[in-house]
């Protein structure tokens, strides 16, 4: 097994509130200079600067998922993880299709900055990305089977935008195996008033919307090689 240095909640200047620095380039660049192993670039609502990313961290030997920050119609965040582009962008077009489409106001929100393989803007996303779906959490379990992805409940400990926060429990269907918490020191309190979370894997990213609050190599997870796909099989064994 090896251990290896992660942050998978990181915005680039697609999200409307990401810095414009945050673009391809200079994500993957400062995740080198960090010495991370594992990024994602998880955008509210979109995966459309995956394929910059992933082009540019493979030059810099980084492995890249492709992903996304998904705003369900609860208005609950959770983390989308893909093995592949192909299927990314498949949940892309998906998800598309289920947002609001409310103008972004740039003066209001922040630009919403699409960038080719050379970091070059190549357009703009026109509808604003941080509005909820028609996507039900208790629909993802089968949802992210058809895409071939895996989720994980974002930055559970906040009082916002959280399935904690907005739901107030747990779905008893739920099947997840893995969590975001942003302060690692709320765990055990967490997992006392929520049993599910007992045998669930925690894990902490920057959600970084600046270069400089991309994780240190603070963070490990253990994976069987350095692949997209060994990466996210470490996130679906349940603790037993």
């Amino acid at each position: 097994m090896l251990s290896l240095s992660y942050d998978l909640h990181i915005h680039s200047c697609l999200s409307p509130c990401g810095d414009e620095d945050m673009t391809p380039a200079n994500i993957v660049h400062m995740a080198k200079l960090k010495n991370l192993d594992v990024i994602a670039v998880t955008d509210h609502n979109s995966c459309k600067n995956c394929p910059a990313v992933l082009d540019m961290a493979e030059r810099n030997n980084i492995v890249a998922i492709p992903g996304m920050e998904l705003c369900t119609m609860e208005e609950v965040h959770v983390l989308c993880l893909f093995t592949t582009l192909e299927d990314a962008l498949r949940f892309d077009s998906y998800v598309s299709e289920r947002l609001m489409k409310i103008p972004n106001d740039e003066m209001i929100f922040g630009k919403q900055e699409l960038y080719d393989t050379d970091d070059k803007i190549i357009g703009y996303e026109p509808y604003l990305l941080i509005n909820a779906t028609d996507i039900s959490f208790d629909d993802l379990e089968s949802i992210m089977k058809e895409f071939q992805g895996i989720y994980i409940p974002a930055h559970i400990d906040k009082s916002s935008n959280s399935l904690l926060s907005n739901l107030g429990f747990i779905p008893p269907e739920s099947k997840f195996s893995c969590v975001e918490i942003m302060d690692i020191s709320k765990k055990e309190e967490l997992k006392n008033n929520n049993p599910y979370l007992t045998s669930c894997l925690f894990i902490t990213n920057s959600d970084a919307h600046t270069l400089e609050k991309i994780n240190e190599p603070i963070h490990y997870l253990q994976a069987e090689d350095r692949s997209i796909s060994s990466v996210l099989q470490s996130f679906l064994r349940r603790i037993v």
